[in-house]
């Protein structure tokens, strides 16, 4: 009885609390605020958000392992042969989800039903080149589950600019309109411009370390792009043994074309190739010139090295 009226006496005297009048902020911080919110959602070992469950047991899932990066440094190519392993689940397109902010604002459950649909003993994969170079998107990587398991295939860089500058060349081709010469961006003043958005994505030095501050360097799996078209196989057993996965791809699954000039996929009997755009020849440019992006590059690519702790064989 005595417990009955102390308890009733405490509901009396506790004070009224009237709730706080709320801050005044605007639409795009409200949607900021609340995709940090959403990420912030645990999502680490395993998945929380789950999409409907085929009948034949297979469901969305949030990817495990994410191709980062770089741009025309082969992560097509990388996704086609990972691709071929039974227990790997790869997006079709570039999702573009960290990167763009339309796309992040839609929150982890609209980037979930970008993923392909996948078996619980399957590795979920995405790819989008331009994650290595965006400033915003490691930490939200890491927002969404610090245990990624992360893959970065990169070219020489000075090779890599020339693939960047011919990709974008071809662009304007089919579509019929001009655009300037290689050596129009190269040069500015006289100079190499290095304000040149191709030239500042081979920075791989600046770049990773913004990404080490949120991933240790064994999260994060380089794979030689250069090697990868040279000899495909052992490249591609290494990121078997990172991402932990059976042994299943071997050499009999690759084969060079000889009229495209570079490896294509054998997958049960069933050939195919990468599309015609890759592999397209790089615009010729004079030797003094990329004599001045190899200078150019030399120090960062030094940095770079001992920043990860091996090397390239880059120019």
């Amino acid at each position: 009885m005595a417990a009955l009226l102390l308890g009733a006496l405490l509901l009396i005297v506790q004070p009224h609390i009237v709730p706080s009048r709320p801050a005044v902020i605007s639409k795009a911080e409200a949607t900021s605020q609340s995709v940090q919110k959403e990420l912030l959602k645990k999502t680490v070992l395993k998945n929380d958000f789950k999409g409907d469950i085929h009948f034949n047991g297979s469901c969305q899932q949030l990817p495990q392992t994410i191709i980062i990066g770089v741009r025309k440094g082969g992560t097509r190519a990388l996704l086609e042969m990972l691709s071929l392993h039974p227990d790997i689940a790869a997006a079709e397109s570039e999702v573009h989800f960290f990167d763009w902010e339309d796309h992040y604002g839609n929150g982890l459950q609209w980037y979930m039903n970008q993923m392909p649909f996948s078996y619980p003993r399957q590795i979920t994969v995405e790819k989008t080149p331009a994650y290595f170079t965006s400033p915003k998107v490691p930490e939200r990587v890491y927002n969404m589950n610090q245990s990624m398991r992360l893959l970065l295939i990169l070219r020489d860089p000075s090779e890599r600019v020339l693939s960047d500058y011919t990709q974008v060349f071809y662009n304007h081709v089919q579509k019929h309109k001009p655009y300037p010469s290689i050596e129009e961006f190269l040069i500015k003043d006289g100079e190499l411009n290095v304000d040149y958005k191709a030239i500042n994505r081979s920075l791989y030095y600046f770049h990773m370390q913004n990404w080490l501050k949120y991933f240790p360097l064994d999260h994060i799996h380089i794979v030689d792009g250069d090697k990868l078209i040279k000899d495909p196989f052992p490249e591609i057993e290494k990121v078997e043994k990172f991402l932990r996965l059976s042994p299943q791809i071997n050499a009999s699954n690759f084969y060079f074309n000889k009229t495209k000039g570079f490896y294509c996929l054998r997958d049960s009997g069933r050939e195919r190739c990468l599309h015609e755009s890759k592999g397209r020849a790089h615009p010729h440019v004079d030797s003094h010139l990329l004599d001045k992006l190899y200078e150019y590059f030399h120090e960062p690519n030094r940095k770079f090295f001992e920043l990860v702790g091996r090397t390239f064989d880059w120019h």
